[in-house]
């Protein structure tokens, strides 16, 4: 058998330790203080969750049905543990167990590091890049907001590339294991949208690739190529077959498909996301300079001047003589100045700006043509509605973009490329060494960035560094927020420059060979070190650690223990607020895929009435809440105001878990359902949409004293008892979801209707009966096998193609040698 160098381990061995160090070392207070990142988003998740993870827990069976948000709704994207213990693991023993989210920064790196390594660019530069992707302040703001599933899938997006990479490049056999492994990896994270991106970067390197192919005459091999990777792909795609089954299944009924309501100006029907909530984060033009400048708009808006004692703008306010208007102008005094509403900036680094223009000159072309497509792609998008000619286009007619928002994430497609396209650059002229062209390739880059970045530092930027909707605020607190924010502004354009000139230095001296490589190699990495985690900690500040468990975020207010006395089933209301669904049954929550008909009943009904009640409490200071309307419908029993339950109101008028109904008002369409169930009695009657559901008869005498009660209460289980004199139409505050669920009377099963837009519905025969629901998909009873089976065949025959190509290699090097 043939020994392993040491020249062959210790490069990569070395990169392990640099990546686990600075993992520990940036998130020091994690590992050794005890403290816990304080995301925003789990927070409000942690509360949507409470349920599931309790029924689990209990059980040890998943609930499937999300009860306590959104009056119910899927577990898909909530929380529903998949039998994917073999792609688990796998991620575990890349990340070295890892604690979670901070694995995923660690995996950032370690799978970056392997995607430059398949582009053969020497080990000590990779890892370089790698640090420069993974503490990119785009994977460090979104982490710190809670976009765990995110990061997690932008991490796993190198390892894909370089297997695919790696096929093309006459090892096959490596890159479908590399391939089946990354992408199950990937997909496992369950963030389509970051799927959405990487698919384009494959197309466009599969698109140049086939290019190249064709004029050389080779397209028998890319096919070759191909037919490695498709089934590395059928593969991946056996581990996420239960959870796309159930997210394909489930989306067209979503907030993100399509609306059965017909808009009656346009007289049409939404497709996907609107476009004002879709473009509500979109870049201004000239907004991906932060990329190298980060401070080119200010900053982050969260960020405050006045908050800085040594700013014109606190000084301008202290000095201005009037306390309370240096209160309110206090709020107008934030650091950001473009286009967004909440933002932070991404930043991919002043010397990886520098390589990956640098990269636009010296790699192979097929690489600059296919990263700079990519790039220039990227930033188009990210856009949004500052550029709405071309991202209309996209989202009216590109498949299922209407589905995704928040269009600044596809600056990731660009901050993938600009440390791949650098490094590529750099190896490149590494090989070929310093002469004429090197030489005047170095000057050019140095000229496009280093150039512009002193001309923005002397000029102090051409922007107004106000907003437009600044200019009613006084001259003198105009004049001061202008100046810090041009400061601002110089201070990192000079940073920017001296860190690039600091490298093109380095650069400079290398090839003049005046210095080593490995003096080179690491002056890059400690430039990287500089530049990186310097800007990350201007948004990763101490204070987003907190030593309380998820558990303390969530103790039980005074007003909330009073609400759990109550033994009856009830919902309460408070908006979009997370933190109640830890406690009770909300009609509302926290999640981004909502099921479209509630949040229509919630735009034009809910919010309607609440409104009003809101209005009226406010200016007589009494609360009115009209008998049986939709809130009763819904069996709002409580009206929660204020954080942690300060306040709440009861509603008298709540309609119960069930109830029977004297009569059905028959509409004809989706449209007039919705408006029709806000102008009638609930409690007595219940709209039904007869285009779609018909009764045995629609007029009937109803048992006054008829009634049903809760027997059982499950995520995925529901029963009652009924009890009534003649037979009866039964409304349930239920929403009804029409895959999957299942219900049965006295045993025998019988169809689910739908009434007042949103509730189940059945029709109840008279006597005594016992009604159950039951939620049993099929994306989950047959896919969750189909996701288990596919798992342990990919770790499998990932793991045996990667160990048969590399002892392959290993006896090919021995023939060499």
């Amino acid at each position: 058998m043939n020994k392993i160098k040491r020249n062959e381990v210790l490069p990569h061995a070395v990169a392990i330790l640099v990546f686990l160090v600075v993992t520990i070392t940036f998130f020091s207070p994690i590992f050794f203080e005890n403290k816990m990142l304080n995301q925003f988003d789990i927070q409000q998740h942690s509360g949507s969750t409470k349920d599931l993870y309790d029924y689990r827990d209990a059980t040890g069976e998943e609930g499937l049905w999300a009860t306590r948000v959104f009056s119910g709704m899927p577990a898909y994207l909530i929380s529903t543990d998949w039998n994917d213990e073999a792609v688990v693991g796998l991620k575990k023993i890349l990340s070295l167990f890892l604690t979670h989210p901070i694995c995923n920064i660690y995996l950032c790196l370690i799978c970056y590091y392997i995607l430059l390594l398949s582009f053969r660019v020497r080990p000590y530069l990779s890892i370089a890049g790698a640090l420069a992707f993974g503490l990119s302040s785009y994977m460090i703001i979104g982490l710190s907001a809670g976009h765990n599933a995110r990061i997690g899938a932008i991490a796993f997006m190198p390892l894909v590339m370089a297997g695919i990479h790696l096929a093309f490049s006459g090892k096959r056999m490596l890159g479908f294991g590399v391939t089946a492994a990354g992408l199950s990896l990937h997909l496992r994270e369950t963030h389509l949208q970051i799927t959405y991106y990487l698919l384009i970067i494959v197309l466009l390197y599969g698109l140049v690739q086939m290019v190249l192919y064709i004029r050389s005459r080779r397209m028998p091999e890319f096919l070759k190529n191909l037919a490695w990777l498709v089934p590395a792909v059928m593969i991946a795609a056996g581990t996420f077959a239960g959870q796309f089954w159930a997210i394909s299944e489930f989306t067209p009924y979503s907030y993100r498909g399509s609306s059965e309501l017909v808009n009656q100006a346009t007289q049409k029907k939404a497709e996907g996301l609107d476009k004002s909530y879709a473009f509500e984060y979109s870049y201004g033009i000239a907004e991906p300079m932060t990329l190298v400048i980060p401070n080119y708009y200010g900053g982050s808006s969260s960020t405050y001047l006045v908050q800085d004692q040594k700013s014109k703008t606190y000084q301008a306010l202290v000095n201005s003589g009037d306390q309370q208007m240096a209160n309110q102008l206090a709020q107008y005094s934030s650091a950001y100045w473009g286009p967004q509403i909440n933002t932070a900036p991404y930043y991919g680094g002043a010397i990886i700006a520098f390589l990956f223009v640098l990269g636009i000159f010296s790699a192979e072309r097929k690489y600059s043509i296919w990263l700079v497509a990519a790039s220039v792609l990227s930033i188009m998008m990210s856009w949004g509605e500052s550029f709405g000619s071309f991202n209309y286009f996209l989202f009216d007619h590109l498949p299922g973009y209407n589905k995704f928002r928040s269009v600044t994430f596809s600056l990731i497609i660009m901050l993938f490329a600009m440390p791949l396209l650098g490094l590529l650059g750099l190896e490149r002229l590494l090989q070929t060494g310093w002469n004429k062209e090197t030489q005047r390739k170095l000057i050019w880059a140095s000229a496009a960035t280093i150039g512009f970045c002193l001309v923005m530092a002397l000029a102090g930027g051409f922007g107004s560094f106000l907003k437009p909707e600044e200019s009613q605020l006084p001259a003198w607190f105009r004049s001061a927020l202008r100046q810090d924010r041009i400061a601002l502004f110089r201070g990192d354009a000079w940073r920017s420059f001296w860190l690039m000139s600091a490298f093109a230095l380095a650069l400079f001296v290398y090839f003049k060979k005046w210095v080593k490589e490995w003096i080179l190699a690491t002056s890059l990495l400690l430039l990287v070190l500089i530049d990186m985690p310097s800007v990350d900690k201007r948004f990763l500040t101490k204070d987003r650690y907190q030593r309380k468990r998820a558990a303390e975020q969530f103790e039980m207010s005074e007003s909330e223990k009073e609400l759990l006395k109550d033994p009856t089933p009830y919902r309460v209301y408070a908006g979009y607020d997370g933190r109640p669904s830890y406690f009770f049954r909300s009609t509302g929550g926290y999640s981004g895929a909502r099921l479209r008909r509630y949040q229509e009943l919630m735009d034009s009904c809910l919010f309607k009435e609440m409104n009003a009640m809101e209005k009226q409490y406010s200016t007589k200071g009494t609360l009115f809440i009209p008998r049986h309307n939709v809130m009763g419908m819904l069996n709002v029993k409580y009206f929660i105001n204020g954080p942690k339950a300060r306040e709440y109101f009861k509603n008298d008028f709540a309609n119960g878990p069930a109830w029977f109904v004297r009569e059905i008002a028959a509409v004809s369409s989706p449209n007039e359902e919705l408006e029709k169930v806000s102008e009638v009695n609930t409690l007595d009657i219940a709209v039904l949409d007869v285009s779609k559901y018909t009764v045995q008869d629609l007029k009937f005498n109803a048992d006054s004293l008829a009634t049903v009660k809760v027997l059982e209460f499950k995520p995925p289980y529901i029963k009652y008892e009924s009890q009534s004199a003649t037979a009866g139409f039964v409304v349930f505050s239920e929403v009804h979801y029409p895959k999957g669920w299942h219900a049965k009377i006295d045993g025998k099963e019988v169809p689910i209707l739908r009434a007042d837009y949103v509730l189940r519905a059945l029709e109840v025969p008279a006597g005594k009966h016992v009604i159950e629901f039951s939620f049993e998909p099929k994306p989950y009873l047959i896919g969750n096998k189909i996701t288990m089976a596919s798992g342990w065949v990919m770790l499998i025959v990932a793991m045996s193609s990667i160990a048969l190509s590399w002892r392959q290699s290993r006896n090919q090097s021995a023939v060499k040698g």
